[in-house]
């Protein structure tokens, strides 16, 4: 009988894993330079057509062993990527990860715990309840008056919004039917979740330049009478489209008027918390019930890094589920965690360790400075497309979200200008609508990006653009 192949776990595991991770890192460089730019040449279709050529039959009779295949597909795969540590891949909030935090995750998928029960994750377990309570205390400081906020790991802002839908719904259901109130520049997350809950479809409230309007929203309140705490309002703390952050504190003042709930979706903004240059821009977000917070955005971890955090631990109480081969009662009052209700998944990955690592690595004044770093890259080239005649800029920048078009140009010319810089392979640039127009959107991660890259960005942009 053959020996069976290598485990990456057990005091053996780091010893098979090296070559292999020479293989990979061989291959991610060797990728690099076949695709040479921020993305792969020729579209779809010739993309789709390198990556078959180049892996063959991915299901052979005998296999190729591991050096083989590893080689063969990283490198396949990393000809193909859009690489976010690319200066000109600035479309989406698709962060370039940190090196610690991947070597990190490396551990995390070695040792392969899973958040579901005690005995298969101890010390992960600790560290989880380590990290989440001193996020949460960074989003709802511990106040003489209220409990000690809690906070869940989660897959990013998406699974935190619903489950800020899911946990207003239960906190109302004595009381009478949730209504949703979002803005017109809430994430659709929001509104697929009331559909996914069975919720009524969420009353949209106006967001003129992309911000909620506090007027617009107390009328939507007095207009929609509800007793205390069937209503949820939404408010966003850096929107996917501009990175602009709604009036928090005012948002909130009207939310206690009314008697409603509050829910931030900061899964963009609420890294500002670490800069201290910065953090005045999130004030009132510790007054909001909920709050949804990644760290694969402004946070530079590998996906996935979510969090939703809870000023009161009993709204956590809906997540509650019994399930006797993973918390049974006897195994709960002994002392073993209960895990099931940390989480709507129940095999999880430990994807708090890479968190952990990077926190402790770089401190509040280390990722505050990465925060600082992209936002003031973002104003400089802001600067730069002000001062520039070929180019109109949608307005200053609130977080390291950029708008722009060039000058006079057509609606559907910003759009083929964007595809055909993808297609060719020379920068990956996202798209936006505001005030009716359509505008080309730079979203800068990459704490590594110099003034150089942005002027070449704006010369690609203005050698694509039709005359």
């Amino acid at each position: 009988m053959s020996t069976p192949p290598p485990l990456a776990g057990g005091t053996r595991g780091p010893h098979h894993l090296r070559p292999l991770l020479d293989a990979v890192l061989d291959a991610l460089t060797e990728g690099a330079a076949d695709r040479g730019g921020p993305l792969p040449s020729g579209g779809p279709d010739a993309v789709a057509a390198r990556v078959r050529e180049a892996t063959g039959d991915l299901l052979p009779a005998h296999g190729t062993g591991a050096d083989t295949a590893l080689r063969t597909l990283v490198t396949a795969l990393a000809a193909g990527a859009a690489d976010p540590a690319d200066p000109l891949c600035a479309a989406h909030l698709h962060c370039p990860p940190l090196a610690v935090a991947t070597a990190a995750d490396l551990a995390a998928s070695a040792l392969n715990p899973s958040l579901d029960s005690w005995d298969q994750a101890p010390a992960a377990t600790a560290l989880e309840a380590l990290v989440t309570r001193a996020l949460a205390a960074e989003l709802h400081p511990k106040s003489p008056e209220g409990p000690e906020g809690d906070a869940l790991i989660t897959t990013g802002g998406t699974e935190s919004n619903q489950l800020a839908l899911l946990t207003a719904r239960e906190r109302s259901a004595h009381h009478g039917p949730l209504r949703v109130l979002v803005g017109a520049n809430a994430h659709h997350s929001l509104t697929r979740a009331a559909w996914l809950l069975g919720l009524p479809e969420p009353v949209t409230v106006p967001a003129p330049a992309g911000i909620l309007d506090p007027a617009a929203l107390d009328e939507a309140l007095t207009e929609l009478p509800s007793a205390p705490g069937t209503v949820l309002v939404t408010a966003t703390a850096g929107t996917t489209d501009a990175g602009l952050i709604d009036p928090l504190d005012d948002i909130a003042d009207l939310c206690a008027t009314h008697g409603a709930r509050l829910h931030i979706d900061a899964a963009y903004g609420g890294a500002l918390l670490f800069s201290d240059r910065r953090r005045h821009l999130l004030t009132g977000i510790e007054r909001a019930d909920t709050v949804a917070l990644d760290l694969h955005k402004l946070g530079w971890q590998p996906a996935a890094a979510g969090l939703f955090a809870v000023r009161d631990p009993a709204d956590l109480d809906a997540l509650s589920h019994r399930a006797d081969y993973l918390n049974a009662d006897d195994d709960t009052e002994a002392g073993l965690p209960d895990l099931l209700g940390r989480s709507l998944r129940t095999t999880r990955r430990p994807d708090v360790l890479k968190i952990a690592v990077t926190l402790k690595a770089l401190g509040r004044d280390g990722l505050g400075t990465l925060v600082d770093q992209v936002c003031d890259q973002a104003s400089h080239l802001a600067a730069a497309l002000d001062a520039h005649p070929g180019f109109e800029l949608y307005d200053q920048p609130t977080l390291s979200t950029v708008l722009f078009r060039p000058a006079h140009a057509a609606d559907r010319h910003i759009a083929d200008v964007r595809r055909r810089l993808l297609t060719e392979g020379h920068a990956v640039l996202g798209r936006a609508q505001a005030d009716g127009r359509r505008w080309l959107k730079a979203t800068l991660l990459n704490p590594h990006t110099t003034p150089a890259d942005l002027t070449n960005l704006l010369k690609l942009v203005e050698g694509t653009t039709p005359r």
